[in-house]
């Protein structure tokens, strides 16, 4: 059979399974195309090409797993983000095309900045604070997390990417240095917002393979870490710096509601993302 006739048969397949969020079109194909180029070792392969049996069968293998809701990301070991090429292993949360726009609002703000400090709660892989690096050379970068496979795997990134970002393991802010308070530009958060009760609600591929803590901080609305970051946010920020965080569109009125109650200023909510269905939530700390 050629590429073409597998990759049919395939988002079929993936159409049918319970498992997985079929919120987008088209998903399911990009998908299959993306596990067939690792089967094959080439991204660009042609659609007319014969697979030989061996590569249907694990390329067979690989559509039911993905049918049974494991990420694409675990079987290739590999996610994209902002042209970086990231490790992606079990146990750690998969970052979504969503954050780039995260990344991208944290980095315009950087760039203005002459010796510009960044730091990223809940860093997971470390791909928000990565991206900066790359993007803004100058910027002095942390990324923090609470959990050791987050961290390690951030650190492990950092190091085939060639990027000097310092990752750190630790609750919020309290494993950063000393001498970055009042000397931060940008934080960014993607936090776990989801109610502890709204988690069982969560499709298979995304409850039965990402960390909890990575979707919920167990608090009954999922404010909590939010609400905890906009207050402890104001030691760490310089003044006229920036709270930068990600939520859904659903969740952007409590939010901007938390961080106005905080004290911040300028509080928005811009849309940006995969579809236009992500919102960064922007605060800045008074300037004086």
């Amino acid at each position: 059979m050629n590429a073409e006739g597998l990759l049919d048969r395939a988002e079929k397949r993936l159409l049918d399974s319970p498992a997985i969020d079929h919120w987008q079109s088209g998903r399911e194909r990009i998908e299959a195309e993306e596990l067939l180029a690792h089967v094959l070792d080439d991204d660009d392969f042609d659609p007319e090409d014969e697979v030989s049996p061996a590569q249907q069968r694990r390329f067979e293998r690989l559509v039911e797993r993905r049918y049974d809701g494991e990420p694409v990301a675990f079987m290739t070991r590999f996610v994209e983000f902002m042209g970086l090429r990231l490790i992606a292993k079990p146990g750690v949360f998969v970052p979504r095309d969503s954050s780039e726009f995260l990344a991208e609002q944290a980095i315009r703000r950087l760039r203005r900045r002459p010796a510009p400090v960044h730091v990223d709660l809940a860093t997971g892989s470390g791909p928000v604070a990565l991206a900066v690096s790359s993007k803004v050379s100058n910027a002095e970068v942390y990324g923090c997390d609470l959990t050791g496979p987050a961290i390690a795997l951030a650190r492990a990134n950092a190091r085939a990417l060639g990027l000097p970002v310092r990752f750190l393991k630790g609750d919020l802010f309290g494993p950063l240095p000393r001498d970055v308070v009042g000397r931060v530009d940008v934080v960014t958060l993607h936090p776990p917002y989801l109610g502890r009760r709204e988690v069982r609600t969560l499709p298979d591929e995304v409850l039965q393979f990402e960390p909890i803590e990575s979707l919920t901080d167990q608090s009954p609305k999922g404010m909590g870490l939010i609400e905890r970051t906009a207050e402890e946010a104001w030691t760490w920020l310089r003044p006229g710096g920036w709270l930068l965080v990600e939520v859904s569109p659903d969740r952007s009125r409590p939010v901007a509601k938390a961080l106005r109650h905080a004290g911040y200023a300028d509080v928005r909510s811009t849309k940006g993302g995969v579809l236009k269905l992500t919102r960064v939530l922007t605060a800045r700390a008074a300037s004086g």
